[in-house]
């Protein structure tokens, strides 16, 4: 058995880029910052970021392409994926969280610059491209019972 799972609590670093494929099918990516901090030896505190390029398909990219900004705090679950390709005769490597699943951590009043109403649950990748991220979940996902089901 094997497990590819990645999990990030982490801010935007740039506005969401979003494009429109073949058959209503959305793809957003955008990178993701996510600090760590530590005291030094010294006493002093040190803080390092990492940052991540994240990719949302479908019903997700809707509603990152709606809702999602720079600067949005947003929990993210996914797998890490790789891709290589040709630049100037060089291979160049590219490594990506393919997201599955996004929570908007930000308040309303913190996320929101014009009227409209962010979304108060959590969205999941939905493989029917539907805009819908209310009870929305993975097709492969048996999601039968309700909140008390929650490990919180």
């Amino acid at each position: 058995m094997s497990v590819n799972k990645v999990i990030l609590i982490g801010n935007v670093g740039n506005d969401p880029e979003v494009k429109h494929l073949d058959q209503d099918v959305k793809v957003a990516k955008f990178r993701m910052a996510t600090s760590e901090s530590y005291r030094a030896k010294n006493g002093e505190r040190v803080t390092t970021t990492e940052w991540h390029n994240i990719v949302l398909w479908r019903g997700l990219a809707g509603v990152v392409e709606q809702y999602v900004k720079k600067g949005s705090r947003l929990f993210i679950e996914g797998k890490l994926t790789h891709r290589q390709y040709e630049k100037d005769g060089e291979t160049k490597f590219f490594t990506e969280v393919v997201a599955n699943n996004m929570v908007m951590l930000d308040t309303k009043n913190n996320s929101q610059d014009n009227n409209q109403e962010s979304p108060d649950s959590q969205a999941s990748n939905n493989q029917s491209g539907s805009g819908n991220f209310e009870g929305v979940s993975e097709p492969e996902a048996d999601d039968q019972g309700g909140d008390d089901d929650l490990p919180f």
